[in-house]
């Protein structure tokens, strides 16, 4: 079983991407934090996971 969850961007607080995770990465890890592209700054920045 898999929860979709939200990317923000951490610089402007925009809400880009959405992703799978999947349960077991839950109790594993906690939240997901991924270096993607965002369109307000036009230049690659950190994502973090929020509801």
């Amino acid at each position: 079983m898999a929860t979709i969850v939200t990317l923000e961007c951490e610089v402007c607080g925009e809400r880009n991407y959405t992703t799978v995770k999947s349960k077991n990465m839950t109790q594993l890890r906690g939240k997901i934090h991924l270096k993607k592209y965002c369109s307000r700054d036009k230049k690659h920045t950190m994502h973090k996971e929020v509801k």
